[in-house]
C-alpha cells in the first residue's frame, strides 16, 4: 500500500521493531545534523508515519533551543515518546556507537600508519553528496514550514544574519523566538505551527503519533518525575566520575567534556574552538594538526560533527599512556570522551520533554517555536553553502574564498545527487553509496 495515501495510521512499532531503525540511521546519518534531520524526516514522518509533521516540527523546535548536538537529541526525543526511557536511551546510543567505533579505528590506523587513501577516496565521493542532502533538508522543511511571507523573510534574515554578517547561531535562535513571542502576539495567524487538525497529515496520510493523539503517560509532566530524573543523571555522572578517580588524565577528560557538552550551543561549530584550546593547548591530547584531521574525518563520517571528541579522546588516551596497550589506552579515553559528552543530551530531553508535551497547541509556547523554525531553514541552507563552498573549492580559505583549483566533479555528483533526492526520491542510502563508490572509482583513476 502506498503509505502516503494511506487513511488509516500504521500499526504501533514495537522497541524491537524501532531498534533496527535507530541502528541503521546510525551507519548512515551523513551530513551534519541538517542532514540527519533531513534522514530523520523522510523516514519517520513521510515512510512509516510514526510521527506527524507538527509533531516532529515541535520536538525540532525544543532541541534546537538545547545545548548538545540537536539531531541525536530529536531521535532520543522521538524515541522517548514512543517507548519511553528505554527508547530514549536506545535511539541515543544507537545514534553515536557506529561513530564511536568507526573513529576508534580510524584513530588506531591514524596513529599506526598516518595515512587512510582509501577513506579519503571513499570520503571524497561522499562530500558532496552531503550538500545535496542539507541542501535537499533545507527545500523539504521550509517548503512544509514557511506557510506566509513572514516566515520566509525570517528565513531570509537567518541566512543573511549568519552568512554575510557572521552572527553566531545562538543569537539567531533567541532573536527568532522573540519574534515568534511578538508575532504570536500581534499577528497570531502568521505564527500558527499548523492548520488545524490533521493538517499534516494531508500529503502523508495518519501518523502514530499524530497531531492529536494524547501524550503518554510516561511523558507527562510531573514535578515528582523530574525530581527522579535529575537525581539519577546526577548520580550516574558521579558513579562514572569515581570509577575514573585512580587516572589523572580520564578525571580530567570526564571533566572537560562534560562542561564541553553545556556549552555546544549553537552545534559543534561553536564548541570546537573550545575543544581545541583543551584538547590541544591546555592539556596536550593531540596536536593542532591532529586535530585538523580528525575535524575532517569527523564531518565525513556518520554521525554529529560533535563526535570529535571521540577522536580526542582516543589519541588523548594514547597520548597519556592511559594503558601499556594503545588500543586499549585509546578506547577507553575515546569511551570517556564520548559517555560525558552526551549524558547531558538525554538529561535535557528526559527533563524538558515532559514541559514541552505539556505546551503542544498553546500559541504563546508554540510561536517562538516556529519563529525557530523559520530562522533554522536559513542556518541549514547557509550549512550547504558553506559546504559546497569547502567541497568545491578544497584549497580555499577565508582570507582568499576562491583560492585553487575549482573542482568539477563534486558539482556533477552534487547536482547528480541532488536530482536523485528531489526527483526520484532516491533513498538517502542509496546515494551515499554510490557516491562513495564513484569517489573510490575517482581516488584510482585520477
Amino acid at each position: 500500500m502506498d503509505t502516503a495515501t494511506s487513511s488509516s495510521a500504521p500499526a504501533p512499532v514495537t522497541l524491537g521493531e524501532a531498534f533496527k531503525y535507530w541502528l541503521k540511521l546510525g551507519f548512515i546519518s551523513f551530513g551534519g545534523p541538517a542532514g540527519q534531520i533531513s534522514m530523520m524526516h523522510q523516514e519517520l514522518v513521510e515512510k512509516r508515519r510514526w510521527i506527524s509533521e507538527h509533531r516532529y516540527l515541535h520536538a525540532l523546535n525544543f532541541c534546537m533551543l538545547l545545548p548538545g548536538p540537536e539531531a541525536i537529541q530529536l531521535a532520543i526525543y522521538i524515541s522517548w515518546l514512543m517507548h519511553g526511557v528505554k527508547g530514549a536511551v536506545v535511539a541515543g546510543v544507537l545514534f553515536f556507537m557506529p561513530a564511536f567505533l568507526l573513529l576508534s579505528l580510524l584513530g588506531g590506523i591514524y596513529l599506526a600508519w598516518g595515512d587512510v587513501p582509501l577513506v579519503q577516496g571513499i570520503f571524497y565521493g561522499i562530500k558532496p553528496a552531503v550538500v545535496a542532502i542539507v541542501l535537499f533538508a533545507a527545500w523539504r522543511i521550509g517548503s512544509r514550514a514557511l506557510k506566509n511571507e513572514v516566515l520566509w523573510g525570517m528565513a531570509a534574515l537567518a541566512f543573511i544574519g549568519i552568512f554575510v554578517f557572521d552572527i553566531s547561531f545562538p543569537w539567531i535562535v533567541l532573536s527568532a523566538a522573540i519574534l515568534g513571542a511578538i508575532g504570536g502576539k500581534l499577528m497570531p495567524a502568521k505564527f500558527k505551527s499548523g492548520g488545524g487538525h490533521g493538517a499534516s497529515n494531508k500529503e502523508y496520510g495518519p501518523a502514530i503519533i499524530d497531531d492529536d493523539t494524547p501524550t503518554p503517560a510516561h511523558a507527562r509532566f510531573s514535578w515528582t518525575k523530574l525530581a527522579i530524573t535529575v537525581i539519577a543523571v546526577i548520580a550516574i555522572w558521579l558513579a562514572a566520575m569515581l570509577l575514573l578517580r585512580g587516572d589523572q588524565a580520564l578525571t580530567e577528560m570526564g571533566s572537560f567534556f562534560t562542561k564541553a557538552a553545556f556549552l555546544t550551543i549553537g552545534g559543534a561549530y561553536a564548541v570546537l574552538p573550545y575543544v581545541y584550546q583543551g584538547g590541544v593547548e591546555q592539556y596536550g591530547w593531540l596536536t593542532g594538526p591532529q586535530m585538523m584531521d580528525g575535524l575532517a574525518l569527523g564531518e565525513a563520517t556518520p554521525g554529529p560533527l560533535i563526535m570529535i571528541v571521540t577522536w580526542v579522546g582516543y589519541l588523548g588516551g594514547v597520548a597519556k599512556g592511559i594503558f601499556d596497550n594503545p588500543v586499549a589506552a585509546g578506547l577507553a579515553g575515546a569511551a570517556v570522551a564520548t559517555f560525558f559528552t552526551f549524558l547531558p543530551s538525554f538529561l535535557f530531553i528526559l527533563v524538558g520533554g515532559p514541559l514541552v508535551e505539556a505546551t503542544r497547541g498553546e500559541l504563546k509556547f508554540t510561536a517562538p517555536l516556529t519563529g525557530i523554525t523559520a530562522a533554522v531553514v536559513g542556518v541549514i541552507l547557509n550549512l550547504a553553502v558553506f559546504f559546497a563552498w569547502h567541497t568545491f573549492w578544497p584549497q580555499a580559505s577565508a582570507a582568499d574564498p576562491f583560492a585553487g583549483v575549482f573542482d568539477w566533479f563534486p558539482v556533477i555528483v552534487a547536482i547528480a545527487s541532488f536530482v536523485a533526492l528531489w526527483k526520484y526520491k532516491a533513498d538517502i542510502m542509496k546515494v551515499i553509496g554510490i557516491t562513495a563508490l564513484l569517489g573510490l572509482i575517482h581516488s584510482f583513476v585520477m
